[in-house]
């Protein structure tokens, strides 16, 4: 089976690529002695698990169902950080999790009689307020007011007995300069208590496999807080994991002209990739350029009710007939995570890409949106 035979839409990720990603990780991993895990959050293909887990120490979960699926499907550390958690379901994560991440004193206070059943590791999310981000404030924990992480201010240094960690998450797709100047801001503010500490949690977003990021700075970025503080040190890339592994395969449904030619595919930027509109940003497309680089020009929109359900403007060299298969890039991330039924949309398909075949691996139907519903 090949992009042309499958039914859309359909994620597919390409094992090749994957793997590409997972042997960058390995060669941080072995030159550092850090431990990486994978942030479900953004990448929770299990299908792929068994193979991530040749690659990589485990995985970070920032919910119970996430650890729960860790802990059937990948073998390794499990972690898991949340703003709160519920009563209900600690005793099941500290019955499955390695790790366990508190965001507030109140809540280690709470649950610490629980870490000393479980004799589990407990760490506490920390706030440097040293924000790197430019433009997506919604990603920023450091932004005025975070709910992310204990400032140096209320930071309780006489509740730190059974905390063997400490856990930060600052970054987002951003390169490893701006890890420098954020450990900087930790070690200011937070460097004398990483001597009572087992380890040092970096948190995500650092884009480790992306072609031009900084391999070495971040090597030394671990190293250093490594032998200064004689520390065990973790990251938690999601996307530098599945970074441009996979596509959403689509298919044009119809062509309608209002000012300009617009494309309706069987895809929903709202339905089956969220953060095209919540980012927002505009995804690559095989083949297609910028507006009137290319001869035709069309606005691609999703079928759905939304006005706003609209992927881009982009041009091709061939005019877009009904039936004409499009692969978005990068679909990888952040997509089946976050997809949606929104209007009863279909959910895409889930497949992987091995030797030029492509397998299906899962399908989804009407059951799968009745189910959330009552």
């Amino acid at each position: 089976m090949n992009y042309e035979e499958i039914q859309t839409p359909c994620y597919v990720v390409e094992e090749e690529k994957l793997i590409q990603n997972l042997e960058i990780l390995k060669r941080v991993r072995e030159e550092t002695g850090c431990h990486i895990l994978l942030a479900q959050k953004c990448f929770s293909m299990y299908a792929t698990y068994p193979l991530i887990g040749k690659y990589l120490n485990g995985t970070t979960s920032s919910g119970l169902y996430e650890a729960r699926l860790a802990h059937e499907y990948m073998e390794g550390e499990n972690h898991i950080y949340a703003a709160a958690y519920r009563e209900e379901e600690m005793e099941e994560i500290f019955t499955i999790c390695d790790h366990i991440v508190f965001n507030s004193f109140g809540q280690w206070e709470k649950y610490r009689h629980l870490a000393a059943k479980y004799k589990k590791e407990c760490g506490i999310r920390i706030n440097p307020e040293y924000s790197t981000q430019e433009g997506h404030a919604i990603y920023d924990p450091c932004a005025p007011f975070s709910r992310m992480g204990v400032t140096k201010e209320n930071f309780r240094e006489d509740l730190l007995e059974g905390i063997s960690g400490l856990h930060f998450h600052t970054l987002c797709e951003q390169n490893s300069d701006d890890l420098l100047t954020t450990l900087q801001a930790v070690e200011e503010q937070f460097g004398h208590l990483l001597y009572q500490m087992k380890w040092l949690n970096f948190g995500g977003g650092h884009h480790i496999t992306r072609e031009d990021y900084d391999i070495q700075t971040l090597v030394s970025c671990i190293n250093h807080m490594k032998e200064k503080y004689d520390l065990e040190i973790y990251l938690e890339p999601g996307e530098a994991v599945a970074l441009n592994a996979g596509y959403l395969v689509t298919t044009v449904l119809d062509v309608i002209h209002n000012g300009m030619p617009i494309a309706i595919l069987d895809t929903s930027a709202a339905c089956h990739m969220p953060d095209v509109l919540e980012m927002p940003y505009r995804p690559n497309i095989v083949d297609a350029g910028e507006p009137g680089e290319k001869p035709y020009t069309y606005r691609l929109g999703g079928p759905t009710c939304l006005a706003g359900d609209v992927i881009g403007d982009y041009s091709f060299e061939k005019s877009l007939e009904i039936g004409s298969r499009l692969l978005l890039c990068d679909m990888a991330i952040y997509s089946m995570v976050k997809n949606n039924t929104f209007n009863g949309m279909k959910l895409p398909a889930i497949a992987l890409s091995r030797n030029g075949e492509i397998e299906i691996v899962k399908e989804f139907g009407y059951e799968d949106f009745k189910m959330r519903l009552s």
